[in-house]
């Protein structure tokens, strides 16, 4: 049994919180942009010191534009990778790598509802490990994350599901790889991505790479009922199964969009689609709507939906999707899938990975996109640059690495989701 981290608890806190009405908004108000550069960031410590997570501001029109607000660490090679709000905005989320994989921060908002972290409460995650992504109901009552590591051996691989109130692990999902993975038995191998369309009533998940990032690489994305959480359909994600692509996150497109899937592959540095069949309850077959080493990219990686080029409309929205070679963030628009139409590229630096968008203090559009992926050599720059999403303009840029000797691994808004839908 793996040790655990006695930080207590913060429960009075949230009671008081929740008394005096003090919580983030389920919205900004601007359908996921966040209404000022106050920034979550986790980081790794490239001094040999705790790996953690600061509060800063990315505001290039804010008089302390840089200035970091709190650092708050949780302990040596922890690791820390994906900063996710529940449901209704109010409580704060980490997965991480090593540690104990899963955190809730918990928060304390002062008078301007400027939040600080206070303690972080480890959560019991089983025999899972290496913590990735998460997905939370629309009803607030559960919560799902996949373990990349699964129970720790070559070929795993497991899927949680979690009481989103209590935080207690309610059931583990795993399917063993058959012998001959075009089968078409379903399985769950190295997951990572994660998404849901509830109205359709299912999940996805991808199949990346083992956590040594050597012993093992998948090229499938999985389809799990949410009725039973019993996975019922593995499709390949690639141009055949030799083609080990490696699939990063999923998107099951919802809110009104289309209903269709996306994913990110590492090797080629693509976006694959499939549709999906209400009626049949299953997806179509993936196939390539942007082809990065055609368009100069490599490593694509996360998916956010955004918002479009109406900034007084929460309708118009596009797809951004992060590419970690040379460091971009392009724009899609999704009129007419299958097909992607590339509508804008943004500039950002080697490793650009996650991002999210804000408003300055004069009502600009911004973007802060955070340039690193797992300190890898040639893609992590250390940096987070801010640009205007209208005209594409560096507004500035933090050179977190050099600066302070952090090495940034993810971000969100302080004040809740800086984007209108996560993968």
């Amino acid at each position: 049994m793996r040790s655990r981290l006695s930080i207590g608890t913060a429960a009075a806190l949230l009671l008081l919180v929740s008394w005096l009405g003090i919580m983030p908004a389920a919205a900004h108000g601007d359908g996921g942009i966040a209404p000022n550069g106050l920034f979550f960031v986790d980081y790794r410590s490239m001094n040999g010191g705790s790996d953690g997570v600061m509060l800063v501001n990315v505001d290039p029109e804010s008089a302390t534009f840089g200035e970091i607000l709190q650092t708050f660490e949780l302990g040596e090679g922890v690791l820390l990778h994906h900063l996710y709000y529940n449901r209704d905005q109010s409580r704060l989320y980490n997965t991480t790598l090593n540690g104990e994989f899963l955190y809730e921060l918990m928060l304390e908002r002062d008078a301007d509802g400027i939040p600080t972290i206070t303690e972080a409460m480890a959560i019991d995650t089983g025999d899972s490990i290496v913590g990735e992504d998460m997905y939370f109901s629309e009803d607030g009552a559960y919560f799902w994350m996949t373990f990349i590591g699964g129970f720790g051996g070559e070929r795993d691989g497991s899927v949680g599901m979690f009481d989103a109130q209590t935080n207690e692990l309610l059931q583990t999902i795993v399917a063993p790889e058959p012998e001959d993975a075009a089968s078409g038995e379903p399985f769950i191998l190295y997951p990572h991505g994660i998404s849901a369309n509830e109205d359709l009533g299912y999940m996805l998940v991808t199949s990346t790479v083992h956590p040594d990032l050597t012993t093992g690489i998948g090229n499938t994305v999985t389809l799990i009922d949410m009725a039973t959480n019993e996975p019922v359909q593995t499709l390949l994600v690639g141009q055949s199964w030799e083609d080990l692509s490696e699939p990063v996150e999923v998107l099951m497109l919802r809110d009104g969009l289309p209903p269709y899937a996306l994913a990110t592959t590492v090797f080629g540095g693509d976006v694959w689609v499939a549709p999906f069949d209400g009626e049949a309850g299953r997806l179509g077959e993936f196939s390539e709507a942007f082809d990065g080493s055609a368009n100069n990219v490599g490593v694509a990686l996360e998916f956010y939906i955004g918002p479009g080029d109406d900034p007084a409309s929460d309708e118009d929205q596009l797809l951004y999707v992060s590419f970690a070679v040379p460091g971009v963030v392009n724009a899609y628009s999704l009129d007419n899938l299958p097909e992607l139409e590339l509508v804008k590229t943004f500039q950002a630096e080697a490793g650009t990975h996650h991002f999210g968008f804000f408003r300055t203090e004069s009502g600009r559009e911004a973007m802060v996109i955070q340039n690193n992926l797992l300190n890898g050599e040639g893609i992590n720059a250390g940096t987070l640059t801010i640009v205007d999403i209208h005209t594409g303009e560096q507004l500035g840029r933090l050179d977190l690495t050099e600066d302070y000797g952090m090495m940034p691994e993810s971000l969100e808004s302080a004040m809740g989701n800086a984007h209108f839908a996560h993968h």
